[in-house]
């Protein structure tokens, strides 16, 4: 039986459309979009930080006033956008991985290569490790679930339908994809599993919250949120993969190339999602429409 007061993302196309129309169907599609977009939030992050060697807090400065301005123009929007709504998920994913980095890495020759000796200008990394990391993000998303339950806002997504219940949902977005990328950082440097047996793990991790789908007893709000955080790990192993060396047990295809391909493929899926919706929005529309001119 469905609990009220639960957030339904996981099974939300068959209870809602959006959050004020502004959210997309949860689906399939939807993950395979969300995958991708954190994939290129990796690959892209670590373009700007290292291969362009603006280093990890230039660039999460530029990064994080990037999603403040996309965010914003979602805020203001009166419905969904695929284009929109997915350009504030990639923001949050490339904002999220230099965040992470700052946080846990330092300018030690662990986390520099080729005979660097810096990561750019400003201060080289607060080298708090993946552990500390992970468990300050954690208390962060924690106290936004807190802050949100506390304020008498519905996790309900076809009842967000306030400003500050949807800057609270991309808060919680923001962490979460930071957090992601700091166990998925781990999981590559850290674990002794690599890029390939992080990303097998995650993904049998995906596959257990499938299962429990069919669970009553588990809340659905708490598979969509670890559901949520696990494929940004996957995004971040998989980035790791594709861009570093083969010494490593990447494909070293570079951060450029690698970029760019995954956003191609982005912005394939990102039109694809804007036909569907335009199709699906018509009907809808001309309802409205009539239900406006009954009155």
């Amino acid at each position: 039986m469905q609990k009220p007061d639960m957030l339904t993302d996981l099974d939300v196309a068959s209870t809602t459309k959006s959050v004020m129309k502004k959210l997309p169907e949860v689906t399939l599609a939807f993950w395979i979009m969300k995958i991708a977009a954190t994939t290129l939030g990796e690959t892209a992050g670590d373009l700007f930080s290292q291969t362009l060697k603006l280093g990890y807090f230039l660039t999460t400065i530029v990064l994080f006033l990037a999603f403040v301005v996309t965010l914003v123009v979602q805020l203001r929007s009166s419905r969904y956008h695929p284009f929109l709504y997915w350009t504030v998920i990639l923001s949050t994913s490339m904002a999220g991985t230099t965040m992470s980095d700052f946080m846990n890495r330092d300018a030690s020759a662990k986390y520099l290569s080729n005979g660097a000796t810096s990561l750019g200008w400003g201060p080289q990394g607060l080298g708090l490790g993946y552990p500390v990391g992970a468990a300050i993000l954690v208390s962060m998303l924690l106290v936004i679930f807190a802050v949100w339950k506390a304020a008498g806002m519905t996790f309900v997504i076809q009842d967000i339908v306030t400003f500050r219940g949807e800057a609270l949902f991309w808060s919680a977005i923001l962490v979460s994809n930071t957090l992601g990328t700091s166990m998925g950082d781990f999981l590559s440097d850290s674990s002794g599993l690599g890029y390939a047996g992080g990303a097998l793990l995650v993904t049998g991790a995906l596959a257990v919250l499938v299962a429990l789908m069919k669970v009553p007893v588990v809340p659905n709000v708490l598979l969509f949120w670890i559901a949520f955080v696990l494929t940004r790990p996957l995004g971040a192993t998989a980035g790791d993969f594709l861009t570093k060396p083969v010494a490593k047990g990447g494909l070293d295809l570079g951060t450029a190339g690698s970029s760019a391909v995954l956003l191609a493929v982005l912005f394939g899926l990102m039109a694809q999602a804007q036909v569907r919706e335009r199709r699906t929005a018509a009907p809808r529309e001309r309802e409205e429409a009539v239900a406006q001119r009954a009155d």
